[in-house]
C-alpha cells in the first residue's frame, strides 16, 4: 500500500470506504466533505491505495494552530493490518511539513471501540467541553 493524496476523481471510491466504515452520519453528506477538503487551502484527503484500490483514508485540516484529523478509514478487509496507523502518521506529516503543532481528532459515542487504537498511537483523551451550533440548519 502507498499513501498518497487523494484526486478529485477519487470521491467515489473514498465515500464508498468512508460509508463501509460507518464514518458517514446522517447530517454529513461524504461527498461535499470529501471536496470541501480538497479544495480547501488548508486541508486535503489522503487515500491509502492498495495496487489501485483504496483501502484507507485521513481527511486533514488545520487552522494554523490546531491540526485535525476526520474520517480515518481502514477498509473492514485491512484492519488490523497497520492500514490506520499508517493513515494516522500520513496525517501527522501533512501537518508537520505544515508546521502545525498540535493535532485532534473527536470519536463519536458511538464509535468508542477505537478509543484503544488511537491510545497505542499516543492520543490521550483531552477533557473539553465542545459546543457546536448549525448554521444552516434545515427543517
Amino acid at each position: 500500500m502507498i499513501v498518497r493524496s487523494a484526486t478529485l476523481e477519487d470521491e467515489t471510491d473514498v465515500t464508498r470506504l468512508w460509508r463501509s466504515c460507518n464514518l458517514v452520519a446522517n447530517y454529513n453528506d461524504p461527498a461535499t466533505d470529501f471536496r470541501f477538503a480538497m479544495l480547501g487551502a488548508n486541508s486535503t484527503v489522503l487515500v491509502g491505495d492498495a495496487g489501485g484500490r483504496i483501502c484507507g483514508s485521513v481527511m486533514v485540516g488545520h487552522d494554523g494552530h490546531r491540526g485535525w484529523l476526520y474520517y480515518v478509514a481502514s477498509a473492514p478487509d485491512q484492519q488490523r493490518q497497520g492500514t490506520g496507523q499508517a493513515m494516522i502518521e500520513a496525517g501527522e506529516q501533512w501537518l508537520r511539513e505544515r508546521n502545525v503543532l498540535k493535532v485532534q481528532l473527536m470519536i463519536r459515542d458511538t464509535n468508542t471501540a477505537v478509543v484503544p487504537f488511537y491510545e497505542r498511537l499516543g492520543y490521550e483523551e483531552a477533557p473539553r467541553i465542545l459546543m457546536s451550533k448549525w448554521l444552516n440548519k434545515t427543517d
